[in-house]
């Protein structure tokens, strides 16, 4: 018996490890966001001072792992074999709800679905006992839960959230107030006031956060909090002439060093603090085991009042745990893709959108603009005409032709994000309050981001949707995190051994699938086979390049539309779901095409200004192709799905020589427009009748034919609708080759 038990505690330890990267993926957020927002640094500088202070703050960590050893649940009330199976349920849902939330590039809290699955799982395993007990009821569940923690951290959660966006607003606005959009003017003035301000600030986080449980921590405790104000003052001073020296000597902004050490602390923060979501649990486990071992009692009657004990946990684990969250760092991609979340939400000005609006976000941004407006009637004429100086941007940001290009904001509020983030956390910290981190940190990031005005009416809807989408996701995690490890609990109480093998080899499963599901998106979004935004300044070069893209859609047409007669024909759902994405994507790509005009307008020549007109028009045509394929491909798809009748062999044959004959047209436009060769444009002109003849044909036949022999509504209503709609697509094409040869000949 003694055997399940190692092998349980081994599984907890390769879980850990696993726990580790996909914690580290999660929470990279936090610190990484405002360097790389801002581009104040180069990203390997970035990921060099992150690294010092992740490896830094997990080395010297104490590793007190109160929140799993007793700080949601009473150890004293559970046996080792039931203290095994609740570590055991927590690691496996850990792992798999953070890894998900991953995978989506959603920051969670790992902090929230460490508590949360420790209370689930204690909760039903409480529940087993008591039931097993005939004397026992339901409130007795009560003695083997720390109720007064669970409470805490609830609170925790809707307190961090309201007050970091409240104080991050607050701060931002008057920051901008102060500096204006045009800051590189005043921070020679005012930069050494402000740089000593924002260094002090995260300077008392990082030793009272940061550092806060270290062996070091308690030799000067005493003093940081007896002269916590002098040491305040006296840091001011300190970073104030620092921040002075630093400008007058190298000439430079003291932005970036206060970037640079804001991102060292909450790193440092983080990985000390935080540690405890990722070994927390199998450090437990593994003092359970040798509590256990050195008992001699049975694993059924070892009561666990040894975890009631302060143990900190071996200095090499630290050292390994360290190694591991920096490479991790280092080589994860989805904490690239958790970190994107965030920037793109508090970017700047346009940029794409990964959120779609909702009818939530509409009636907040309604309600907001309109308070708003009731707030600025009543503000004095004079304040508003400071207020617009201030916060009026730059007309140069309007010249980037690809915002993502650009930082996603300046240096002033990456410094604040960094300081006011250090701040709350502090303070929190020192009232002993729970608080999350990955909280804190993205919700002062959107509160900047409001007071900054980068929620303008062209964003706004689909920001405040995924601000929405990302606090929901929080209090799933609660939720869910509670549910499966109680779940898991009890399948694990149940099946044992046999149990434990089979959740791992889900575990494995689902991690492998997401992991692949992940990399298979970060390969589509690094293709570059799709169509291209037009950079060109000259008529001559957005001829060129829009050729490109007319050979793309072209190629992409030719493959959809026969796949689509193919899978109608062979009653092949599966063939026609993939043309139905195959045009979905194809459409999406227009539509960003779309979406750039302002900017390409912003960058043409003066000369060129002609350019925009083709260029729109081209568009034009290339959404009218992608319409026609998607009623095509869908109408298809939908009478397969419905089982509705299929087409009769001789309307087959009929669609078969059509595509014959599209197929043909299409692959000499595909190579006259890949090779720029724009003078044979007229000779592919020339088909254009025959091809319209040859579907009038096609309906004047099957108009005889439902006449006399045809049966079916819906295969007659299909077959029309096919054979219309690509007239309809014939002529689109065929129109934006007129509109080529004429650009071509003007040219």
């Amino acid at each position: 018996m003694e055997n399940i038990y190692l092998l349980m505690l081994v599984a907890l330890v390769v879980l850990a490890i696993a726990d580790l990267v996909v914690g580290v993926s999660n929470d990279a957020v936090n610190f990484l966001n405002s360097a790389i927002g801002s581009k104040a640094i180069s990203f390997k500088t970035i990921m060099i001072v992150a690294s010092l202070g992740i490896f830094i703050g997990a080395v010297f960590s104490s590793g007190m792992m109160e929140v799993a050893r007793k700080g949601i649940f009473v150890p004293g009330e559970f046996y080792f074999n039931e203290i095994m199976i609740i570590f055991m349920a927590v690691m496996i849902t850990d792992i798999l709800l953070l890894d998900f939330f991953n995978t989506l590039g959603m920051p969670t809290s790992t902090t929230v679905s460490i508590v949360f699955e420790l209370l689930g799982a204690a909760v039903v395993m409480a529940l087993i006992k008591v039931s097993a007990d005939d004397a026992g009821t339901f409130s007795d569940v009560l003695n083997y839960i720390n109720t007064e923690k669970a409470t805490q951290i609830i609170s925790g959660i809707f307190l961090s959230v309201i007050i970091a966006f409240t104080v991050g607003a607050i701060i931002q606005a008057l920051s901008r107030l102060i500096f204006t959009f045009e800051y590189e003017k005043k921070i020679k003035n005012f930069g050494a006031f402000f740089g000593g301000f924002c260094l002090t600030a995260i300077g008392y986080f990082i030793f009272f956060k940061g550092l806060k449980g270290t062996p070091y921590y308690a030799d000067f405790k005493d003093v940081l909090e007896s002269q916590a104000l002098m040491i305040i003052i006296v840091s001011y001073i300190f970073w104030t002439i620092f921040s002075f020296a630093y400008t007058k000597i190298f000439k430079k902004s003291i932005l970036p060093i206060v970037i640079a050490i804001g991102t060292f602390g909450l790193a440092l923060a983080f990985s000390g603090n935080d540690l405890v979501n990722f070994i927390g649990v199998p450090m437990a486990a593994y003092h359970s085991f040798l509590a256990w071992s050195a008992s001699g009692e049975a694993a059924t009657t070892f009561s666990m009042e040894v975890l009631q004990n302060k143990v900190p946990a071996q200095p090499y684990l630290l050292f390994i745990a360290g190694g591991i969250m920096v490479l991790t760092l280092w080589l994860s991609k989805k904490a690239r893709s958790v970190a994107e979340t965030e920037i793109g939400l508090s970017r700047q000005g346009y940029g794409s959108e990964k959120f779609d609006p909702n009818l939530l976000s509409r009636s907040v941004v309604k309600g907001s603009t309109a308070l708003f407006e009731g707030i600025k009637s009543i503000i004095p004429i004079g304040a508003k005409r400071k207020m617009r100086a201030s916060f009026s941007k730059p007309d140069k940001d309007d010249s980037y032709i690809n915002y993502e290009d650009r930082p996603a904001f300046d240096m002033i509020r990456a410094s604040i994000n960094l300081t006011v983030a250090g701040v709350l956390i502090s303070i929190a910290t020192s009232y002993k309050l729970p608080l999350s981190t990955t909280y804190v940190t993205f919700m002062v990031a959107m509160g900047t981001s409001l007071a900054d005005r980068a929620w303008g009416r062209e964003s706004a809807v689909y920001r405040v949707a995924g601000v929405l989408n990302v606090i929901g996701g929080w209090f799933f995690t609660a939720f869910s995190a509670f549910a499966a490890a109680g779940i898991l609990t009890y399948i694990i109480f149940l099946g044992r051994g046999p149990a434990i093998a089979i959740l791992l080899l889900v575990a494995i499963g689902l991690l492998v699938r997401n992991y692949l599901s992940h990399k298979k998106k970060q390969v589509a979004k690094s293709d570059k086979s799709g169509l291209q935004k037009s950079e060109s300044k000259t008529v001559q070069g957005i001829i060129g390049e829009s050729a490109n893209n007319v050979a793309n859609v072209i190629t992409r047409t030719n493959k959809i539309y026969t796949d689509v007669l193919e899978g109608l024909a062979l009653q092949d759902k599966k063939k026609l779901k993939k043309s139905k994405k195959g045009v979905d994507k194809l459409d999406a790509e227009i539509e960003e095409l779309r979406d750039h005009i302002f900017f390409f307008i912003k960058r043409l020549d003066e000369k060129s200004v002609r350019g925009s007109s083709f260029y729109i028009t081209i568009l034009g045509y290339l959404t009218d192709i992608a319409q026609s394929l998607e009623f095509i491909s869908k109408k298809s798809y939908k009478h397969v799905n419905n089982n509705h009748k299929p087409l009769r062999y001789n309307q087959i044959n009929d669609l078969k020589e059509i595509d014959d004959n599209l197929e043909k047209l299409l692959k000499e436009i595909e190579e006259v427009f890949n090779a720029h060769k724009f003078d044979k444009i007229k000779t592919i002109m020339a088909h254009k009748e025959q091809t319209l003849s040859l579907l009038s044909d096609k309906i004047e036949k099957q108009v005889s034919r439902t006449r006399n022999e045809e049966s079916s509504p819906k295969n007659t209503t299909l077959y029309f609708s096919v054979l219309m709609e690509t007239k309809d697509l014939v002529n689109s094409i065929m129109k934006l080759m007129e509109e080529y040869n004429a650009s071509y000949k003007k040219g």
